[in-house]
């Protein structure tokens, strides 16, 4: 059993880990020659950095087209991250201090992240808009999330999985010293399936609509500056022909300003 996890955790982390990259690689090389920003949108490069802080921290855009939809996403997103946080320990051999406070809200996060989830579930059940455009993956991703959560929560506050064996276990993977005296797979069904889903999330994640926790900084919908009067962007074909240059609108007067 500890073996068949073992593989199974590295090479999940492997998928997940090379995935990601791969997917930043290409949204990072991939050209964006239009000046699409979304209105209202920054007229200067220091602009950019707060409008990209308010879409990942308070998800402006979702909240001004959909209150609804925002209030469930950010309940789960909320939970989600005190759910990680809470997992620390599995990953350090000492707690850090400034983290211990987490260890408060027992199994709160788990409900928060479960209740966003299940209110973001019924609304594509409800809404007709919202079920229209809705794919299977959509369920898919909603039920791993809430199994995830479920799971967890039974073996930390029902089941009582040894939460020091499973540490023990979590600290041998990441030292690369799996197989040793005191790093056996725990056994508890619960945490078996837990540990599963958990893997199947990583190796799905690079994969689906879940990028979009990268993808954001690359939208040129979000990261470009308002300034196509400013900046006139010239297509590298045009400037080939008529022997354009991408200069300023203020340029452009300054060379010609016998010209209306």
């Amino acid at each position: 059993m500890t073996a068949l996890f073992v593989v199974l955790g590295y090479a999940a982390i492997a998928i997940f880990l090379v995935g990601v990259l791969a997917k930043v690689w290409k949204y990072g090389t991939t050209p964006s020659p239009l000046k699409i920003p979304q209105t209202p949108a920054p007229v200067t490069a220091t602009g950019v950095p707060v409008r990209m802080l308010s879409e990942v921290v308070l998800f402006k855009s979702l909240f001004k087209s959909n209150r609804v939809i925002w209030l469930a996403g950010y309940v789960f997103h909320i939970g989600l991250l005190l759910v990680v946080i809470k997992h620390y320990r599995f990953l350090f051999a000492s707690v850090p201090a400034g983290l211990s406070y987490f260890d408060t809200f027992e199994m709160y996060p788990g409900i928060i992240m479960m209740g966003g989830l299940g209110l973001l579930f019924l609304l594509r059940l409800v809404v007709d808009r919202n079920m229209f455009i809705s794919v299977m993956t959509d369920y898919f991703l909603i039920l791993l999330f809430i199994s995830i959560a479920l799971t967890g929560t039974l073996a930390k506050h029902f089941y009582r999985v040894d939460i020091t064996q499973v540490k023990q276990f979590m600290m041998g993977l990441i030292s690369f010293s799996p197989m040793g005296e005191n790093s056996a797979f725990p056994t508890e069904t619960i945490f078996i399936i837990h540990f599963s889903l958990v893997l199947l999330l990583l190796v799905y994640f690079p994969f689906s609509k879940l990028m979009h926790s990268a993808g954001v900084f690359f939208s040129p919908t979000r990261n470009q500056v308002d300034n196509p009067r400013e900046k006139r962007l010239v297509a590298p074909w045009a400037a080939d022909i008529s022997g354009n240059t991408v200069v300023s609108v203020k340029e452009e007067a300054a060379e010609a300003p016998g010209q209306a």
